[in-house]
């Protein structure tokens, strides 16, 4: 029974139905288009951004912390074991699709992590928490619509994305090394416990170590296997765009599944749109002082997560030249391809990879569904003590959970959360076209940026005492 009401949420939301599909398309060209495309105007500004982003304070996180946080959540099973089952499902030309929505998404993650920025509150310590639920409380009025978001949060992030992230750390394990999957879930469990009870700050200190290092060598590993390919690229390549639009023997039917899978695991990589990333764009103290500054440095976080790791996964798959099949999902195909160019150590290499990319995931999960504690008042020894344990639980158990068992749960709280926040942020819009010209002027001046809540006719309120 429980299966099959899954199994609908998700052929309404990502199948036959495809609603998601057309929404983030719809959300990807309405801010690309009321922000005069951002994503590509400021692109090199979204790296200058980066120069003093080291800087943060006793009430936030720096601006490169946040970053990587948000890098934590995104860089994950989506790199790895999504693409490949983009690939299996979709063909090459799904690769294609995941670079659209990219390319749309950072634009749509560039206006949800502002709003993020400008509706973010002090919690008891003090300290900023915030995210979509907050800016649908304060910037649209509604706390039942914010309750609903909050709810699905958990139910993805606190908990069903956790199961899923530990569940390929066990199979990657277990395949490499022959580890039993249990054992796996308790260790996994024991490390993030350890990891989140600290806090935000412990958990933005351990991705701000992790996530640039596990970056850059993943980067420079496919950078290797591509040269060692070079005379196989140009033909990647041209498969790529050719079954992206269905030029191949299966035509529009592989057209498809390429759009839906590219699309639908663009998304769970990079999750622009989804409402993640906002929590901890709230949590920073941006650098210059305005909320757009955030807005750029997430942006900058979808396209290092699907343009720069996505593509790299894709050509260690696609140049490996093997036999793909629609029944080789999930990180073994990934596992399965790198062996081809490194033999036995291949298989040793992405079990290593994997862990690391999908444990920062695991500890940034809780950190975004934590933050919402402070919506219910939950912001207490109690209520962290009963959702850590329910988090816990759920690493522990996704680490033998069956895998298509998992992502499915995945996909429908991703699915739902995604349907709530888009419809939030595209309300917001006015005050997000009004935060961005603002930014623009301010830096156009030549004058220091700074932004006080009265520069700007904004929607709902702000919390007192952070935009004075």
């Amino acid at each position: 029974m429980f299966e099959q009401i899954i199994a609908t949420i998700n052929s309404w939301l990502w199948g036959s139905g495809q609603i998601l599909i057309y929404l983030l398309l719809f959300a990807g060209f309405w801010f690309s288009y009321h922000l005069r495309f951002v994503q590509f105007r400021h692109f090199r500004h979204m790296f200058s951004v980066m120069k003093n982003s080291a800087k943060g304070d006793s009430a936030g996180i720096s601006s490169f912390q946040a970053l990587c946080t948000g890098l934590s959540a995104r860089v994950g099973t989506g790199n790895l074991a999504g693409v490949s089952v983009a690939i299996s499902l979709g063909g090459s030309g799904a690769i294609f699709w995941m670079w659209v929505i990219a390319l749309l998404g950072m634009a749509t993650g560039f206006a949800e992590s502002i709003l993020g920025q400008l509706y973010k509150v002090h919690d008891e310590n003090k300290e900023f928490r915030g995210g979509p639920a907050y800016y649908i409380q304060m910037g649209l009025g509604s706390r039942k619509f914010a309750v609903l978001f909050a709810i699905c949060l958990f139910l993805g992030y606190g908990f069903s994305f956790s199961a899923m992230q530990a569940n390929t750390i066990a199979e990657a394990l277990n395949n490499a090394f022959n580890v039993p999957t249990m054992y796996v879930g308790i260790a996994l469990t024991l490390v993030a416990g350890m990891i989140v009870l600290g806090g935000l700050r412990s958990i933005a200190r351990f991705a701000e170590w992790v996530v640039p290092f596990m970056g850059i060598t993943f980067v420079i590993s496919a950078l290797l296997v591509t040269v060692f390919n070079l005379d196989l690229l140009p033909k990647v390549i041209a498969d790529v765009f050719a079954s992206a639009f269905g030029l191949q023997e299966a035509g529009a039917g592989a057209l498809g599944a390429a759009i839906k899978n590219g699309i639908q695991r663009g998304l769970y990589s990079n999750e622009a749109g989804a409402g993640s990333v906002p929590h901890a764009s709230a949590c920073a103290t941006p650098y210059p002082n305005h909320p757009a500054a955030q807005g750029y440095v997430q942006m900058l976080g979808v396209f290092i997560d699907t343009i720069v790791l996505c593509s790299c996964t894709a050509m260690i798959i696609l140049l490996a030249d093997m036999p793909i099949s629609g029944e080789m999902e999930g990180i073994s195909l990934t596992q399965q391809a790198m062996s081809v160019h490194l033999g036995d150590y291949g298989d040793y290499f992405v079990a290593i990879a994997i862990t690391f990319f999908a444990f920062t995931s695991v500890v940034a999960n809780y950190a975004y569904a934590e933050s919402n504690l402070h919506l219910f008042h939950l912001d207490n020894k109690l209520g962290r003590l009963v959702y850590t344990s329910a988090y816990l639980a759920m690493v522990l158990w996704g680490s033998s959970a069956a895998l298509k068992q998992v992502w499915a749960m995945a996909d429908v709280a991703l699915g739902l959360m995604t349907l709530v926040n888009i419809t939030a942020i595209v309300l917001l819009t006015p005050t997000i076209v009004a935060l961005t010209k603002d930014y623009q002027q301010k830096r156009l001046s030549g004058k220091e940026i700074a932004f006080s809540k009265h520069d700007i006719k904004l929607q709902g309120k702000t919390s007192d005492g952070i935009w004075e």
